[in-house]
C-alpha cells in the first residue's frame, strides 16, 4: 500500500487548503482513512476519517465546522478541505489508512504517506 498526500502550502488566516490522499496497492473497499496532523512539539493527533465504502465522517472537535474529508472511489483518493484556517492548524499532515473502522488512534493505522506541510500565517 502506498499513500501520496500533497496539497500543502503556505496560507493566510481564514483561507482555504485542499488536501489529497492518493492510494494504490489494493483494494479499498473494507478500508477506512484517516487525516492526522503533527504540530510543532505536540503530539501527532486525529483530525478527519472516513471509510472507502460508506458511512460517516468524523472530525476532531477542534476541526469541526471548517474542515470536509471526502472521498472519490474512482481515483481512490481522499480529500481534507480545509477552511478558514487559524495559525493553530499550522502542522504536518498525514494521510493513514486501516482495514476496518475509523478510529481516532494512530496505533492503529497500518499505512502512512509521507506528510504535507500546512502553514498558516496570522
Amino acid at each position: 500500500v502506498q499513500l501520496q498526500a500533497s496539497g500543502g502550502g503556505l496560507v493566510q488566516a481564514g483561507g482555504s487548503l485542499r488536501l489529497s490522499c492518493a492510494a494504490s496497492g489494493r483494494a479499498f473497499n473494507t478500508y477506512a482513512m484517516g487525516w492526522f496532523r503533527r504540530a510543532p512539539g505536540k503530539e501527532r493527533e486525529f483530525v478527519a476519517g472516513i471509510r472507502w465504502s460508506s458511512g460517516p465522517t468524523y472530525y476532531a472537535d477542534s476541526v469541526k465546522g471548517r474542515f470536509t474529508i471526502s472521498r472519490d472511489n474512482s481515483k481512490d483518493t481522499v480529500y481534507l478541505q480545509m477552511n478558514n484556517l487559524k495559525p493553530e492548524d499550522t502542522a504536518v499532515y498525514y494521510c493513514a489508512t486501516r482495514d476496518g473502522r475509523v478510529t481516532e488512534s494512530s496505533d492503529d493505522y497500518d499505512f502512512w504517506g509521507q506528510g504535507t506541510l500546512v502553514t498558516v500565517s496570522s
